[in-house]
């Protein structure tokens, strides 16, 4: 039986693992729900953008996940976990029970991964509209130091780097999947959100931007090493 009791002012580290049923079967539910006076910035589907957020979601989904409505199904899986107010909402079809955590200095990285599909951002002949699909490898983070909006969105740019990177070691041949999606979770400024109490820069050679990387580098190669392995070896037996 998955636990159904949240922590009160969790850190990343302590995301509970929680339950949801779909299509007659139960899939974990990955929650993190740090509470009030946290700002995120997200590519997610649900709770996407800049902004206060008290939750991040991590929901597993059955292959093939065809439901049009997956804002709405967010909510719902929010909402039946006990969760209220604005948070960020990610899917995968990659198994949320095998997500690997890593910490520098601070900074912590939450990362699930399925890499079937996957392949360089510049693929030749590619373009269009996606069509919406569960991610494939999530990455969620939190810093103990709160950002401006310049450096929340130069923090995507770490993470992504370091994932790729991270890819590029472990011989993927891919910056990524077609579907990954990012949150990076900081406290709210004692000031403005561009104030001087707000870190000004999250890059790979800032302080912070660092610390970020190696964190989301190291739980990404452990997210992924064993998918690849298995891949290369072929089915046993």
């Amino acid at each position: 039986m998955l636990p159904r009791t949240l922590p009160a002012h969790p850190s990343l580290a302590d995301a509970v693992l929680l339950g949801h049923t779909e299509r007659g079967r139960e899939w974990p539910l990955l929650v993190w729900a740090p509470g009030p006076g946290v700002r995120m910035v997200s590519s997610a589907v649900l709770g996407g953008g800049i902004g206060e957020r008290e939750w991040v979601v991590n929901a597993q989904v059955p292959p093939g996940y065809d439901r049009l409505d997956p804002v709405a199904h967010l909510r719902a899986l929010a909402s039946g976990a006990g969760l209220s107010g604005p948070g960020v909402g990610l899917m995968t079809a990659a198994s949320v029970a095998d997500r690997r955590h890593a910490v520098d200095g601070g900074a912590h990285a939450v990362v699930t991964a399925g890499i079937g599909v996957r392949g360089w951002a510049a693929a030749p002949g590619v373009g269009g509209v996606a069509v919406p699909h569960p991610g494939t490898i999530n990455i969620i983070v939190s810093l103990p130091v709160p950002l401006t909006d310049a450096a929340l969105v130069n923090a995507v740019a770490t993470a992504t780097e370091a994932k790729t990177q991270a890819l590029v070691e472990l011989g993927a041949d891919a910056s990524g999947t077609p579907t990954d999606a990012v949150c990076v979770a900081v406290p709210v400024s004692t000031g403005s959100s561009s104030g001087p109490s707000a870190e000004p820069f999250a890059g790979p050679r800032s302080l912070w931007g660092a610390r970020l990387a190696r964190a989301v580098h190291r739980a990404t190669r452990e997210a992924c090493a064993g998918p690849l392995a298995a891949e290369r070896t072929g089915p046993a037996g």
